[in-house]
């Protein structure tokens, strides 16, 4: 039977002959594995799989209430009130809404056109309709053309206003905030959101304003975002897969459940009388839109998001980008859960059953355990046991409950779903800079607030065209990831030592996963598209 490890133990295996020095450092690590390792590592585990079935039953039940809806319930036109505007004789187009469109955007060179133009051709009376192009950008050349483009669609006749600010204080949220200053904007009765790389359709105002106008409980009516360049690489793929799990099920199942979700930031349309309720944008995180739902929710206001209205957009197809976007989305959530969360606790104006569904479930459970879970139970618990088989994970954790997950997360791409090995592989690895940022968040470190705009392509021709000309002259030290490296690296470690003594046969997950942590350390994922 093995001795407590003690101090008094550890020295006397000192004491003696020095014959055999390494059977007793040998004999040290077997007490300290025996006495400490193990039980750590054991309760780790159990932490792991208490998360991991938070998320698992968190999935199902959404899942369950989406399906349901989709084939018994009743479609947004049946829950809320919705008649489309039409012309009258007499009061011509004062019938319809006074509606101001912003497009914020910071040094957008691919894509300015695309937004611009796509605004300014929205279907809706072209005297109730103000286009704001709000333009931070730094570039000079940049900013000129922009300003061109807005004056050319002024001598078309269409109401567009070009601002620009002397700082970039608070980014996206302080240019939205400093749009909604105008006299002109005060006027209007609601306000829709586009990110410079979205291009809506004409009838988007026709069929998202109606619901607003005719029912005056709601404040949000958010539209799905449609890939423009998805099959642009496999990481592309990947992306869409996860945004139309995030869409078809999260936001579909907040909207139908609980009449909120977090908006998107783009693609959507405010009540401005919410958005004041609100007290309107804040900077204080980088998801500024997350912040002010959260609020406006608060005070009592609904949501409602519409999978059947989609807006094309643009997914970063560069590695470096894709990062920062990354970042951003999971450092974000995590700070604003650690600065709302007592507010929301003693808020009165909503249920206790809405209040913990936003604590729980919309952070505690999809911001920060999903991100958490999945890089500690795959990447660190499993390639530990390899080393210490005294754990054992329960068949269920590593199979069962994780091809569930995966298949729910997938179903929504059909075409996608023989990339169902990748989309695993790139998300765990993933979840390693995800989870780095959550902590990040939570804890309020240097970074917290960093804020690099995502860089956009336009013409996904153009990118690929691009790629072969820049891939050459794309230096390694300026791809390489080191944290990526050095995880990949002991995963292959934890796979040759399992293929060769573990007992568990981990090592043909062990091995991929390794490759999928290097191929990404070295920076070969996306198109490599650099900037110029």
């Amino acid at each position: 039977m093995d001795r407590p490890l003690t101090m008094a133990n550890l020295l006397e295996l000192f004491v003696g002959t020095q014959d055999d020095i390494i059977g007793k450092f040998m004999l040290i690590w077997s007490q300290i594995k025996v006495s400490l390792v193990v039980p750590f590592l054991r309760v780790f585990m159990y932490i792991n799989l208490v998360m991991l079935i938070m998320l698992f039953t968190e999935m199902v039940y959404m899942v369950v209430v989406v399906t349901t809806n989709k084939l018994f319930g009743k479609k947004p036109e049946q829950r809320y009130k919705f008649k489309p505007f039409e012309d009258d004789v007499e009061l011509g187009s004062s019938v319809y809404p006074l509606v101001l469109v912003q497009v914020p955007m910071f040094n957008e060179r691919e894509v300015y056109q695309l937004s611009i133009g796509a605004a300014c051709r929205l279907s809706w009376p072209s005297d109730r309709i103000v286009v704001q192009v709000l333009d931070d950008s730094t570039d000079p050349l940049i900013k000129s053309m922009v300003e061109m483009e807005c004056n050319s669609w002024a001598g078309k006749g269409i109401n567009i206003h070009y601002q620009v600010r002397d700082n970039r204080e608070g980014y996206k949220a302080g240019a939205l905030k400093q749009g909604l200053k105008h006299n002109y904007a005060k006027e209007c009765e609601y306000v829709v959101i586009f990110d410079a790389d979205f291009q809506p359709e004409p009838n988007f105002l026709a069929q998202t304003i109606p619901f607003l106008h005719h029912n005056s409980e709601l404040a949000l009516v958010q539209g799905r975002w449609k890939f423009v360049n998805s099959s642009d690489c496999i990481m592309t793929r990947v992306q869409e897969m996860s945004l139309n799990y995030h869409f078809k099920v999260e936001q579909e199942f907040g909207s139908i459940a609980y009449s909120f979700f977090g908006f998107n930031g783009t693609a959507g349309v405010w009540r401005m009388a919410a958005l004041d309720e609100a007290e309107g944008w804040k900077d204080r995180t980088t998801v500024e839109d997350m912040d002010l739902a959260v609020r406006a929710s608060l005070k009592g206001w609904k949501f409602l998001y519409i999978g059947s209205i989609m807006v094309k957009n643009e997914l970063p197809s560069v590695l470096k980008a894709y990062r920062y976007q990354q970042h951003r989305w999971s450092c974000g959530p995590a700070n604003l859960f650690r600065k709302m969360v007592f507010e929301i606790m003693r808020n009165n104006s909503v249920t206790w059953r809405k209040k913990i569904y936003i604590l729980y479930s919309f952070f505690f459970v999809r911001k920060i355990v999903a991100h958490i879970v999945t890089f500690t139970l795959y990447c660190v618990v499993i390639p530990a046991t390899v080393l210490i088989p005294e754990v054992m994970i329960p068949i269920w954790a590593i199979i069962y409950i994780p091809t569930i997950i995966t298949l729910f997360n997938v179903v929504g791409t059909p075409r996608s779903f023989y990339l169902v090995v990748f989309w695993v592989l790139l998300e765990n690895v993933m979840s390693l800079h995800r989870t780095k940022a959550t902590f990040i968040g939570l804890f309020e470190t240097q970074r917290v607030n960093e804020w690099v705009v995502t860089e956009k392509h336009g013409d996904a021709s153009k990118v690929k065209a691009a790629t072969s000309e820049s891939q050459s002259r794309f230096r390694i030290g300026e791809r390489i990831l080191m944290l990526e490296l050095c995880v990949g690296i002991v995963l292959f470690g934890c796979a040759c030592y399992d293929f060769a003594f573990g007992k568990y046969h981990y090592f043909v997950y062990l091995y991929l996963q390794a490759i999928a942590f290097i191929t990404m350390g070295f920076g070969y994922i996306g198109t490599h598209v650099l900037s110029t």
